[in-house]
């Protein structure tokens, strides 16, 4: 409510900007900087068909899955670097380094996979990830700069829908790809990163990297060091780490449950179409309600809403309906919170601002590297139990995100 100054009435408070306004107000360099996000996902091909690109060529199951988790350790490493060229060389040089050196590993690939040269292809593939992942936190320092402070949130919901839109037609193009010849999902991977490696550097504006003057004061009191004593932050960080281990689940447990109860194979198709069709067309409409609550009411009540969705698989009466249901609550979560999560750490000062979001990203990716094992072990251990688990850990995230994100030390 609002009241004016003459007559002591209240009027109610204007409605927030509605997805298209706040888009028109957007500038045209975060729209370049989105459309290049969107391309660039649209060919990442190498996490989701590697395992199967590299049984194809021969190798064997535990190779492959050798391979996949040397990309994902690369991956997380490469958010950490990408944190510090930012901070060296500004956000448009890192993302134009970054993809420019991603396309060259990425054709190198296919030659590296025959016989007798695994370890240089184990090499190329960490390279890859590294090289790959090392774009997101410019990517993410370079939306905080440009877009207004009031649509922030909305901007970083426009970043998740981008990377989920590209995300959703990925595989629909590699399947088409893999009809034709498996080395051309690298050809095109590598052909997407240029684009946007020439776009980067083309069309997005020349940001000049913060300075700390007083860094080389502060010694090993600064750098990471500052993050690891800001207890708030690192209660953020344990609820992003422990929310991905559970969000992964949902690839990785469920269609393991949906399998062992003998529902057929196409529920789960209908499960990931049905929240695909959720995130992208509703995300934006509720961002623009979401953004005007707290930060730290945002990130709890949304992880706990995941939490609870989760939970729900574990109900005794599983049917396709009550799997659809849950979906769908885990779904309002994880819109509810993930751009506000997302968008929190890009609040911080300049000086430290990349490496705040670097170590999201990183517990972030670290989370979902570490969450299919996990997984899979607790459904082999506990069964349907495990979603139980998973409710009870979401919880302990919301709880984490509502102390790490209130009066945090935000600009």
């Amino acid at each position: 409510m609002t009241t004016t100054a003459e007559s002591g009435t209240t009027k109610p408070a204007p409605p927030p900007p509605g997805v298209f306004a706040t888009l028109r107000q957007t500038p045209v360099s975060v729209r370049y900087l989105l459309g290049g996000v969107l391309i660039n996902q649209m060919g990442a091909f190498v996490q989701t068909f590697l395992v199967l690109y590299l049984t194809a060529r021969g190798l064997s199951v535990g190779h492959a899955g050798l391979a996949l988790t040397a990309y994902s350790v690369g991956a997380v490493l490469g958010t950490i670097l990408g944190g510090e060229l930012v901070l060296r060389y500004g956000p448009r040089a890192t993302i134009t380094g970054a993809m420019a050196t991603s396309a060259v590993i990425l054709v190198l690939i296919p030659t590296l996979s025959g016989a007798g040269r695994f370890p240089l292809l184990l090499v190329a593939v960490a390279l890859a990830g590294l090289a790959t992942q090392s774009y997101r936190p410019a990517a993410s320092v370079l939306l905080s700069d440009l877009i207004p402070a009031e649509h922030r949130v909305m901007g970083f919901s426009m970043m998740r829908i981008a990377l989920n839109g590209g995300a959703a037609l990925s595989p629909l193009i590699a399947a088409g790809l893999i009809l034709l010849d498996w080395d051309l999902l690298f050809y095109l991977d590598a052909g997407t990163a240029l684009v946007y490696a020439l776009l980067a550097l083309t069309l997005l504006p020349k940001v000049a990297a913060p300075v700390d003057e007083d860094e080389e004061e502060k010694g090993p009191k600064g750098g990471y060091g500052a993050l690891l004593r800001d207890r708030k932050y690192l209660a953020f960080l344990a609820s992003v780490l422990l929310g991905s281990v559970i969000y992964v689940q949902y690839t990785v447990a469920l269609p393991l449950k949906i399998s062992s109860e003998g529902h057929p194979t196409a529920l789960y198709s209908t499960v990931l179409t049905a929240s695909s069709v959720i995130l992208i067309s509703c995300e934006l409409k509720l961002t623009s309600y979401v953004k005007r609550w707290p930060p730290y009411l945002a990130g709890g009540v949304g992880t706990a809403l995941m939490a609870l969705g989760v939970a729900g698989y574990g109900l005794p009466f599983g049917s396709a309906v009550t799997i659809v249901l849950c979906t769908v609550v885990f779904v309002f979560g994880v819109m509810i919170s993930g751009p506000t999560m997302f968008a929190h750490p890009a609040t911080y000062p300049a000086a430290v601002k990349a490496r705040y979001i670097a170590a999201h990203q990183a517990g972030f990716g670290v989370g979902l590297a570490l969450g299919p094992t996990l997984g899979v072990l607790a459904w082999s251990t506990l069964g349907n139990g495990i979603w139980w688990v998973c409710g009870v850990v979401g919880l302990v995230a919301a709880l984490c995100a509502h102390l790490g994100m209130r009066g945090a030390n935000a600009a």
